[in-house]
């Protein structure tokens, strides 16, 4: 029973420290869900995950991940606002729905497809400054 606990405990050390790079990025660039945000997300997800497995034995994981998933769209939603002019904060909602993915991953154990998620979206979320140049260069 001991060997489990510490991969429990483990995981859930991966998830934070994976919501971390992705919530170090929002934060860098000052959105308002930033490293808090993202690590509680990971690591909120990635326990749902491991309760739906291991807490009810018997039971169908994918229903609380279904819920995960939902959750995390209200979350999300709470990140946007539209103006008049344009809509912002959906690459925040997109970064936590991301964060919540991850979370999922290393919870069933998916080190690398969690580690190779986090480094993609990170790259993903960097490409602002490539838009941001495209922008200027219009102007």
């Amino acid at each position: 029973m001991q060997n489990i606990e510490l991969e429990i405990v483990f995981r859930l050390l991966i998830a934070v420290v994976l919501g971390s790079i992705i919530g170090y990025e929002r934060e860098k660039v000052d959105k308002p869900a930033g490293l808090r945000t993202h690590m509680l997300v990971a690591l909120g997800s990635c326990l749902f995950t491991i309760l739906s497995l291991y807490g009810f034995p018997g039971s169908d994981p994918a229903r609380i991940a279904a819920y995960v998933v939902a959750g995390i769209g209200f979350i999300g939603a709470g990140a946007i606002l539209q103006t008049r002019e344009r809509v912002i904060g959906l690459t925040t909602a997109a970064s936590i729905w991301v964060s919540a993915s991850i979370g999922m991953a290393v919870g069933v154990g998916f080190y690398i497809l969690a580690t190779i998620t986090t480094i993609l979206t990170y790259i993903i979320l960097r490409l602002r400054v490539i838009e941001k140049s495209k922008t200027a260069d219009k102007e």
